[in-house]
Parts: structure tokens; sequence; C-alpha cells
């Protein structure tokens, strides 16, 4: 054997020619076999963290989150400028500037300490019960607030601003209550039942009115939200003013008579704490509007026409169906929030105030919540921690309850301006980051 033929296995020069499937295929093998180049684990590790980093800093969670800080440390300031020992030292601030900082330090911290004291759990209490009791209040609070603020959630989802909360409560509780101490002899468990499918079905439907109007006339339905509120007020209030309606028995007074023990929502941890089975109804509602919005075909259509409707209607999908569906299910939402007021909250009678201001407050539970039902029952527990941690914050500090709504009302401030949070904290904005990308895409095009 010569040379030649010796080494012809040997040069690549003189291996037969394979067609190109076949040479594709061995290159990848020798890539396998040859494993990945040196470091270029530790760079894709490097690249994944930071873009899930850029994710993360331009998700919308973190601009809520930015919010809350940002209503916390003014209300900080607000409860330093209001408290007396603050203002005592800081009138020789220049000889011991140790004192003020000391006074502000107390005057926050004990102020926050309060607030978590009234709404986590109270270290200070004799007993594990006392303890969770603070726990337990706001959960209590946020009940109502998650349901409520679910139906506002679902609108924004399909493209509506439903702030008429406060009417559709009404009507919720005045049905509930009427079926709870209107209807007699019916067992604890069908009693109640009724009670709260009376009061989801009023809210549904006085919602399902402004979604009727939205769809055949297009009135916006902010303003006929509006206007059901005004409407419900009233006609709630003439009927707590009527005996033989809402009013009750021998009263003058405008109220109805206690809801019967068979038709209240059980207490869910004993009769020592205020907590009922409405939050796990609450809890229900979440994972119900997760599943409706991400895995059924109506909140598809839910969500298609809160994106957009011209691209909702060209695919098939009846708009004006869809508008008034999408009402229904907010005002049931929103009326299970005003049933479980009625027949768990207060059952020793309710007024024209039951509403209690949940109507509106749940419009900035779904905001700081993202529109997210997970995220609004994030923000209901945090609101109710507000309410329950704002009167023990008042009375062990001094501090003024109205500091909590400032700081609730500052956190829809800042909400609402997006880019001045991005701007505070640098954070990245999601759309900008986009664009280079679509403009690298045009120009690849282009060539």
């Amino acid at each position: 054997m010569s040379a030649s033929e010796s080494g012809q296995g040997s040069n690549p020069a003189q291996e037969p020619e394979l067609d190109p499937g076949t040479a594709e295929e061995l290159e990848q093998e020798r890539a396998r076999v040859a494993g990945p180049p040196v470091g270029d684990d530790a760079v894709d590790t490097a690249s994944r963290l930071a873009k899930a980093l850029q994710q993360t800093m331009s998700s919308p969670w973190t601009v809520s989150a930015g919010a809350v800080l940002l209503a916390i440390v003014a209300g900080s300031i607000m409860i330093a400028f209001t408290d007396e020992e603050v203002k005592a030292a800081s009138t020789y601030f220049f000889a011991r500037p140790g004192d003020t900082f000391v006074a502000l330090g107390q005057a926050i911290g004990g102020a926050y300490a309060a607030l978590f004291r009234g709404a986590v759990v109270n270290f200070q209490a004799d007993s594990f019960a006392l303890a969770i009791r603070p726990l337990t209040e706001t959960l209590t609070y946020a009940t109502p607030l998650i349901a409520a603020g679910l139906g506002v959630a679902l609108a924004f989802r399909a493209g509506l601003f439903n702030i008429g909360g406060q009417g559709q409560m009404l009507v919720a509780a005045a049905a509930a209550g009427w079926v709870g101490f209107g209807v007699s002899g019916v067992p604890f468990p069908l009693h109640l039942v009724l009670a709260l499918v009376a009061g989801i079905a009023a809210g549904a439907l006085w919602a399902g009115l402004a979604g009727l109007l939205k769809a055949r006339t297009g009135a916006h339905e902010v303003i006929v939200t509006i206007m059901l509120n005004y409407v419900a007020f009233y006609l709630i209030s003439y009927f707590l003013a009527t005996p033989g309606l809402l009013q009750a028995p021998g009263s003058s007074n405008p109220k109805t008579p206690p809801t019967p023990q068979s038709a209240q929502l059980p207490a869910l941890l004993g009769e020592r704490f205020n907590l009922t089975w409405g939050f796990v109804l609450a809890l229900l509602a979440v994972v119900g509007v997760w599943w409706l919005l991400n895995r059924s075909s109506a909140g598809f259509a839910f969500r298609a026409v809160g994106e957009n409707p011209r691209a909702a209607r060209v695919a098939g999908i009846d708009t004006g169906r869809t508008t008034v569906s999408s009402m229904l299910v907010a005002g049931g939402l929103v009326g299970l929030a005003g049933a479980s007021q009625v027949l768990g909250a207060i059952t020793t009678g309710f007024s024209s105030d039951i509403d209690a201001g949940i109507g509106f407050d749940a419009i900035t539970v779904a905001l700081l919540g993202g529109s997210s039902p997970w995220g609004v029952l994030a923000a209901g527990i945090l609101f109710g921690a507000f309410k329950a941690g704002g009167s023990t914050m008042q009375a062990a500090e001094g501090i003024p309850s109205d500091i909590v709504l400032v700081v609730q009302s500052l956190i829809v401030l800042f909400i609402a301006a997006p880019p001045l949070v991005r701007a505070i904290f640098r954070l990245p904005d999601p759309n900008r980051r986009r664009a280079p990308k679509k403009a690298r895409k045009t120009k690849e095009a282009a060539a």
C-alpha cells in the first residue's frame, strides 16, 4: 500500500463528498461530542439572571411595591411633623441634633410598630388567641375589599371602569338583608344560601344595567355607574325610612332588623373572633376569577374586548354581549361583598352607610393589585391591615388615624403615575425596552 493510500482517511481534503443534510448532522454530532465552549455556561447563566432581573424591575408588581413604599415614606414624614416630641427636640436641633433623630425614630418606629400590633400579631398579648386577634381583624376587613376589588378588576380587564361599587353593595345588602330577616321558617344552610344568592344577584343586575346601557346606547359606564350610585343610595334610604319595607318594625330609626342566626355566616375560628366564612368565600372568588380569566372562553372574550374591541369584533366576538356579561359578573362579585357585610360583619341591623366606603376602596385595591386576582388578594389584605391597625396606632401613639387614609390616597396617586415611580426608583420602562428590538428587526428586514 502506498503512502498516499494509507493517509487517505486522515486527510479532510480527501474525504468523500457528502450531501448537505448528512454534512449538517455530522457537524452537529461533532459539536455535541466536543461540548460547549469553555465559559459559555457562565455567560448564559449571567445573561439569564440579567434578563430575569430586568423583567422583575420592569414588572407592574415592582411599580406597585414602589408606590406603597413611597406612600409609607410620605406617611412617616407626616408622623414626624405632627409628633410633639419631635417638634420640641427640633427647637434645639443645632445644639443637640441627636435628640431630634431619637425623637424621629421613636415617633415613626412607634407608629408603625403599633400598626403592626394592631394588624398582624400583638406580641404583648397574654394569650395566643389575643395575639392573633389582630390578624383575624385584618382578614375581616379584607373580606369585602377582596370581593369588591375582584369586581372592579374584572371590569378593568374587560375595558370597563366600574366605579359603581357603592350602589352595587347597597342593593346587594338590601336584597340579602331582606331575605335574611324577611323570610322565616327556613333552616340554617338553606336560608344562608338564599340570602347570599339574593345579594349576589342584586349586585349583578344593578351592574348589568350599566353594562346594558353601555352596549345598547353607548353610554359611558363611568357616568352611568356614578348615577346609579346615587339612585341606589336614595332608594335604600327610602326603604330604610318606610315601615314595612326595610325599616325595623316598631322603630323610627332608618335601620333594618337584625339578621337571624339561620342566615348568618358562621364564625371561621370560633365565637371569640369576628372572622367568618365570608373570607373563605372571598378566597374561592379569587380562584374562580383566576380560572374565568385564564382558563375559560368567556374570560378570553373579556380580555380580548378589553385589549382591543375592534379586533375582538373582527374575530367574531359579540362585544355587546361581552360587555353586559362582564358587568354582570363584576356586579355579582361586588354583591358578594355587600352580602358578606350584612350576613357576617354587621348582623345587628344596617343603615345606608353599610358600604363603609368599600365600593370606592375597591378601586384602589384593583389598581394596586394590577387587576390580577392574586394581586387583588394581596392588596385587599394590605388595606385590611391599614384599617385594622389604624385604630391601634391612634390609641397607642396618639397619631391621627387619618394618616392611614392619607397613605392609602398616596398609594392611589403613585399607582396612577407609573412614570413617576419609575423615575424615582430608576426602574426600566418595559415599553421603551422593546422599542430597540422593533427598530433592529425593521432594519434587518430592510437590509
